[in-house]
Order: structure tokens, then sequence, then C-alpha cells
């Protein structure tokens, strides 16, 4: 049963997923979503999870154990965001290395001769999420709004060959 703002439907009782709660505040109806109180009944069962969590802790260990013995985590940071860069935009079909990527940064503006035009919209990946990595560090939330940010940051840049800027 759907809960409603008409106050002569009925708001349904609590449940396993928790229930709404209908309120009045200057003049208008809001529904308020009030969750299950915890521990969750029927307990939640873990044991399958246990050793892919395991599995992520200990590649968490190692990333850390490889970032505390790096000179600088920041070219770390910069390789790591190309690669992630160049993985996200093959979804969409291009066709580019990190090696053209790297040479078309450096040879800006322009794509050198021989080179992948895809590279451009690689570029524009990287400019998105470093978009996205400078409104974090600014104290934005890692949130859905974020989220959409970037993405319309990647699709708005995207086929556009020489005027993404990092």
């Amino acid at each position: 049963m759907k809960a409603s703002l008409n106050s002569e439907d009925p708001i349904p009782l609590a449940s396993r997923l928790g229930r709404y709660h209908l309120i009045r505040s200057a003049g208008e109806d809001f529904r308020t979503y009030i969750p299950p109180p915890l521990p969750p009944e029927p307990t939640v069962r873990v044991d399958s999870m246990l050793p892919l969590l395991e599995r992520a802790t200990r590649s968490l260990g190692r990333l850390d154990g490889i970032a505390s013995i790096l000179p600088d985590t920041s070219h770390f940071i910069y390789m790591y965001i190309r690669k992630e860069a160049l993985l996200s935009s093959q979804i969409e079909g291009t066709q580019s290395s990190l090696s053209d990527l790297l040479l078309y940064e450096t040879t800006r503006p322009g794509i050198p001769y021989g080179m992948p035009e895809d590279v451009a919209e690689v570029s524009c990946y990287v400019s998105a999420m470093n978009h996205g990595l400078k409104r974090l560090r600014g104290g934005f939330p890692v949130s859905l709004r974020l989220f959409c940010e970037i993405h319309k940051g990647a699709a708005t840049l995207e086929r556009r060959l020489t005027t993404c800027e990092n």
C-alpha cells in the first residue's frame, strides 16, 4: 500500500523496510521516511560476503602499502585518472591509448598527425574527473548531484577536439 498525502488515505503501518509519517508544516503536507530500528529483523546474513570483504580489505592494504613508499602520490593519482578516463571512454567506443593521451596532453592545442581523434575525447573525460576531484577537495559531498555534474561535464566536453582544459 502506498502512502498518500490525502489525509483520508491510510498511511501504512511499520514494515520491515520502514514507514512513512505524514506531517504538516507551513500549510503543506509532507511525507517523511522513518527507517526501522536497528538491528534489522530478520538478522542480515553476511557470511557469504565475508570472503569478498576480506579480499577487498587486502587489496586496500596493498594499495595503502604502495602509496606509503611512493615519493609523491600525486604522480600515481595522475596516471590513475588517465587510465580510468581511457577505460570509461572505451565504453563509448573510443580508440586511444595511454601513450596517445600523454602525447596529446603535452602537444596541445591540436592533435598530432597520425594520432586518433578520439584522444581529445579521452582528455575531456580527464577534465571531468579532475573537476569532480576539485569539487570534493572543496568540501562538496559525494552525492548524486556530484556524479551528474561530472557526467554532464564529460558528455558536454566529448567530441570537442581542442577545447578541453585540465
